[in-house]
């Protein structure tokens, strides 16, 4: 009987032992969306900008009047020494015949001055006038020659303003803007069109004033024309505004295009793209980021186990979508970037990408353009 009690009870213990095994399942992995640090460093700052000329100037009368003639209009390619526009001349033709009119007067004012002086020299060496006459016609001989001069340059002005009533284009090149009509009076040296010279181009960018500190004269960049999306061309930083401007305190920034195989028109948009210069943070989606006791934190995913583990990081800095890591994660590891308010220390894991791929785990961040 005692056998058979013992055998009983070493049966019901091998069943329950046997139940037990069954109903312990291995615990079902959380799946999660994991991603790597990238380094700030990498991620480019992107700026809009327009295509412009790099010689480009406002060409204006140098003399004041009425527009008489515009011969071109906007968009309209010139070549060098064109006529633009004429102003009515007709004052200053008249002040220039004026001017050559005095010019003949004092010019025989001062002939008879010069034949007076020569026969009172002779006279005076003969002693038959005296030494003070003859010192008087000098100085009247002198002073007709002064004001012959005078005149002489005051014509030349005279000319030179007629031919300032004309605008010639400095070189090959667009009219990029017109501001006058035909009929309109215009002062010295207001706008009347706005001239691109053929050549080299820029684009113009507006700088904020955190960005200005990692710029610099010659620092390479990329350009990427609208048009053509997706197509960088080589470029370079040639100019940077030594004052903001004092409405939007931006700095005004020229990029050089210095690519021969970009086809660009003037006011073409544009986006230039800059790496961050001495950046060695790395980034991580907002995403990712949770709170612990008012400390931020990651989950990292051990590599070897498969289990998550939090982690306190120091940031440095936020941005529209992702944040900087100053310490605490190294580029390496994987963290997980969504649902972060879900997980549990110690908590098995199954991990994907952005694509829905299993990651691995081990796998070195990949460089990003």
């Amino acid at each position: 009987r005692k056998l058979l009690t013992h055998v009983a009870l070493v049966s019901s213990l091998t069943l329950l032992l046997g139940a037990c095994s069954a109903d312990q399942k291995e615990p079902e992995k959380r799946l999660v969306l994991a991603t790597q640090a990238q380094s700030a460093g990498a991620q480019a700052q992107v700026f809009a900008g327009e295509i412009r000329a790099r010689e480009q100037v406002n060409l204006s009368f140098r003399v004041p009047g009425k527009v008489a003639q515009r011969y071109v209009d906007d968009g309209a390619r010139v070549k060098a020494g064109q006529v633009l526009a004429r102003l009515d001349d007709q004052d200053l033709n008249l002040q220039d015949q004026a001017s050559e009119a005095s010019v003949k007067a004092l010019k025989a004012d001062l002939d008879l001055a010069d034949s007076e002086l020569r026969r009172y020299r002779g006279l005076v060496e003969k002693q038959l006038v005296s030494k003070s006459l003859y010192d008087s016609k000098q100085a009247q001989a002198q002073a007709a020659r002064a004001r012959y001069q005078q005149a002489v340059a005051q014509a030349r002005v005279n000319t030179n303003q007629t031919g300032y009533a004309v605008i010639r284009a400095p070189g090959p090149g667009v009219i990029s803007q017109r501001f006058i009509e035909a009929g309109q009076v215009v002062s010295a040296g207001q706008p009347v069109f706005a001239f691109a010279a053929d050549g080299a181009r820029d684009v113009a960018i507006n700088v904020a004033e955190q960005h200005l500190p990692g710029l610099r004269i010659g620092q390479p960049v990329s350009v990427e024309l609208w048009t053509q999306e997706g197509q960088r061309y080589a470029g370079k930083i040639r100019e940077i505004a030594a004052s903001a401007d004092a409405m939007t305190r931006t700095y005004a920034v020229r990029v050089a295009l210095d690519d021969a195989a970009a086809v660009t028109q003037l006011g073409q948009s544009a986006r230039v793209y800059m790496a961050q210069n001495g950046a060695a943070n790395l980034s991580v989606p907002l995403s990712a980021l949770s709170d612990d006791d008012g400390r931020p934190v990651v989950w990292v995913i051990d590599a070897k186990e498969g289990r998550i583990h939090k982690r306190e990081v120091s940031t440095h800095k936020y941005g529209a979508q992702r944040v900087e890591i100053s310490d605490g994660l190294s580029q390496n590891e994987w963290i997980v970037q969504a649902g972060v308010h879900l997980l549990r220390e110690g908590e098995p894991v199954r991990a994907v990408d952005a694509e829905n791929r299993p990651v691995r785990l081990g796998a070195k961040a990949a460089a990003k353009p």
